[in-house]
């Protein structure tokens, strides 16, 4: 059958109307008639088509009939064509011979028989159909072969046949080539000469390889090297199939050679590459690893799979085992905005670079992270850093700073401070002295002014005390001298002490003492010291004329000492601030009445140091303030032991004051010329010396009883002149003492070791000076 809208066959008639019995047989055969009434026209189809027969018909005229055909074998493409000549007519001298020597292979009389009709269609369209299948199978054929061919040499194939009887082998022209093998031997060589390009190495297991297959029937397949010209070897595949013969028996196995050298030498570039990436992967210090993302019912991700780590991972990360296990598994609390970063790297191709926190792991780290691999994989590549030491150093730097931009702002406002406080007594200092120098004969106000003088210079040495107890207590010299002592009489010391302060402000201050003695084992000096300063606080910080009340109770163990007042009130948020170093309670500096803002601090300290604990408390601005200070009572014990001799006794009598030879030594002349001049008030004979060596040279012909020595002086110190001294016999007797502005602990100790018998810090008072010299 022809392919549908083909015709098979090509009519050619000048009568209009085919006979009908063509029309018949056409149809009953299914095949499409091509009528054409000119002999130009069927020409110009049998030019342009292929037809499996061509019917020429009879129109009256027999010699243009033959002329017909034979045009028709003419043409090039229609010269094999089956020509058949109908309707001519069955008279025995219609001249039929012309017809078959033009060519025609067939006259068909009339009337046409539609047996003979159809037998002689169905013949020729079916010779034509198969010659036309023929032609396509040979075609394939052909392409196949060359498509084979163009393999085989893409492939690099050596093809190869062995009868295994004889032992020859028949290869390809690229077999004989790699093997070596002239082309006179190419279909027939032994077997044993291709052996002899097979590297000594390889040639042993190919051979038992070969012969096992052989034997056995089964594939053979092995891989070895060959010699390449020039010496150089080839790496090659070989395999082959047994083909047995009909009885069973092996006879020849058919093969194939395949060149691997780039396929060898590939991989080799893939092991060292795939070594060099391990060996990097695996030494950096960089935790390393790749993830899948996984995603929830929306699409969004929501975990990750780990698919590969470095030894690094476990370092930077602590998570142990990780490879096959999502985090979720590993940290179930991991943030997920982790999630989310990567699920946009994995999902847009963009890497990103960013430093994060994860909390349940931690750590901070510095993050890059890349998609790898084909984006439906959902994979990512990270890099990372822990930086929770190098986070952790930044934010102690950054809170360092704070720290000392801070305290350098009380610094400043401590100096601008300590400057304020240092002015307020010197100004009526220096205004006494004025008043005395211009009007000395008037005894009343010269005995005011030296009361306000008195007054202000001992304000003075509480500042400089204050700030010496601080020091003491923040390197830890600060030594209680304990006793028992009944906590009445620290109270009373206190308010003795407050109370020109209170007196001052005219504030009402009510005491309220317990009927029971509570009895502390405490420094009296340190613990009137600490209730001074609260009282002093209250006396500050409340406006004038306002109230004040010291309590004392019992609380079980301990005694409770509360000092309220009705003053300006603290911030609740600010309770805890008002006992830190150089804070001033109030609201704004406006309400600073005073003082240096270390008093509380020192109130602390001192209260811990007894053991006990002090708190604030206050409702807020200009509701008053209440400051408790708890301390341990002291356990009971038995009365001490009288002192010795009668308890009725009468004090000793003082001794009789005795003019002392003394020398000053101090290179501030004024505290030395006027320390001199009170010595001479009080009766003795003083001289002063400027600096050490005038010191040693003044003492052999002066012979002091008592030196008073600073230690601080340039050249030659306090501590040196006291040395040379002792290490004079002469001076045996005479008395050492310092006189110096340094009174820590470690300052006494060394002047005891320097020699010296006593250690007054300036300003030394008139009373010490006396006790001193007598």
């Amino acid at each position: 059958m022809t392919p549908p809208g083909h015709a098979s066959v090509l009519f050619i008639c000048e009568r209009p109307l085919p006979d009908p019995v063509l029309g018949q047989v056409a149809d009953e055969l299914g095949e499409a008639i091509v009528h054409v009434r000119s002999d130009d026209e069927g020409l110009a189809q049998a030019r342009r088509h292929d037809f499996a027969l061509m019917l020429v018909g009879y129109a009256g005229d027999a010699a243009a009939l033959a002329t017909t055909v034979r045009q028709l074998r003419a043409a090039r493409r229609s010269a094999h064509t089956p020509v058949v000549v109908i309707g001519a007519p069955a008279h025995p001298s219609f001249p039929v011979e012309p017809l078959y020597e033009a060519g025609a292979v067939a006259v068909l009389t009339e009337p046409l028989s539609p047996v003979i009709l159809r037998a002689k269609l169905r013949f020729y369209i079916d010779a034509f159909e198969a010659a036309a299948e023929r032609r396509r199978a040979e075609a394939a054929l052909i392409e196949t072969g060359a498509r084979l061919e163009s393999i085989i040499a893409a492939a690099e194939l050596g093809i190869w046949t062995w009868d295994i009887d004889s032992g020859r082998v028949a290869g390809d022209a690229r077999m004989a080539a790699w093997f070596g093998i002239p082309d006179a031997l190419r279909d027939d060589a032994p077997v044993e000469r291709y052996f002899e390009a097979v590297h000594p190495d390889d040639a042993p297991a190919v051979q038992a390889l070969l012969s096992d297959a052989a034997a056995r029937g089964l594939p053979y397949d092995a891989t070895f090297r060959i010699r390449r010209a020039g010496g150089a070897w080839r790496w090659v595949i070989g395999r082959g199939h047994v083909a047995r013969t009909e009885d069973g028996g092996a006879r020849r196995m058919h093969g194939v050679v395949i060149d691997a050298s780039r396929q060898f030498e590939a991989e080799q570039q893939l092991r060292l590459s795939e070594e060099r990436y391990r060996t990097l992967f695996d030494s950096i210090d960089q935790g390393v690893c790749v993830i899948e993302m996984m995603y929830d019912n929306t699409g969004q991700a929501c975990d990750y799979r780990f698919l590969e780590t470095n030894p690094a991972f476990v370092k930077q990360t602590g998570l142990a085992d990780a490879v096959g296990r999502t985090m979720r598994q590993l940290a179930p609390g991991h943030e997920r905005h982790w999630f989310e970063i990567y699920g946009r790297v994995a999902a847009t191709g963009e890497p990103v670079r960013f430093m994060n926190e994860a909390r349940q792991l931690g750590r901070w780290y510095d993050v890059y992270a890349a998609r790898i691999g084909l984006p439906e994989q959902h994979r990512v590549a990270i890099a990372f850093n822990d930086i929770t030491e190098r986070r952790n150093s930044e934010e102690a730097l950054r809170k360092m700073a704070a720290d000392l931009e801070e305290a350098n702002r009380i610094k400043t406002e401590f100096l601008a401070t300590l400057a304020h406080e240092l002015r307020n007594p010197l100004a009526p200092l220096r205004s006494g002295l004025q008043f005395i120098r211009r009007e000395p004969g008037d005894p009343a106000a010269v005995a005011r002014i030296h009361e306000i003088m008195e007054r202000q210079l001992g304000q003075l040495v509480h500042l400089v005390d204050d700030l010496l107890d601080v020091a003491r207590i923040t390197r830890g010299q600060i030594v209680l001298k304990r006793e028992r002592i009944d906590l009445a009489d620290v109270l009373a010391a206190a308010v003795e002490t407050s109370m020109p302060l209170i007196e001052a402000a005219r504030h009402h201050l009510d005491l309220r003492l317990p009927e029971d003695a509570l009895t502390l084992d405490a420094d009296a000096t340190r613990l009137t010291q600490v209730v001074s300063n609260l009282l002093n606080n209250a006396a500050r910080y409340t406006p004038r004329g306002g109230s004040i009340v010291l309590a004392a109770e019992r609380d079980g163990d301990e005694a409770v000492i509360a000092v309220s007042d009705n003053g300006i009130g603290i911030d609740p948020a600010r309770l805890d601030d008002v006992f830190k170093m150089f804070t001033q309670i109030g609201e704004g500096r406006r309400h600073a009445a005073g003082g240096l803002g270390i008093g509380l601090s020192l109130v602390r300290s001192l209260v811990e140091l007894h053991g006990g604990s002090v708190r604030a408390a206050s409702a807020g601005t200009n509701a008053g303030s209440v400051f408790t200070v708890r301390l341990p009572l002291g356990t009971p014990a038995a009365a001490a032991a009288p002192e010795s001799g009668t308890a009725g006794a009468a004090p000793a009598a003082s001794p009789q004051r005795e003019a002392r030879r003394v020398l000053v030594v101090d290179d501030n002349r004024d505290a030395a010329e006027t320390l001199a001049a009170v010595l001479g008030q009080l009766g003795h004979q003083a001289l002063v010396a400027n600096d050490g060596h005038q010191a040693l040279r003044m003492m052999a012909g002066f012979q002091p009883q008592v030196v008073f020595l600073d230690l601080g002086m340039p050249g030659m110190s306090g501590y040196e002149v006291a040395e040379a001294v002792r290490r004079d016999p002469r001076n045996a007797e005479v008395r050492l003492v310092a006189l110096t502005g340094w009174g820590g602990e470690a300052d006494r100790e060394r002047s005891a070791r320097a020699g010296f018998d006593r250690h007054l810090t300036k300003p030394a008072t008139t009373a010490a000076i006396e006790e001193v010299l007598s």
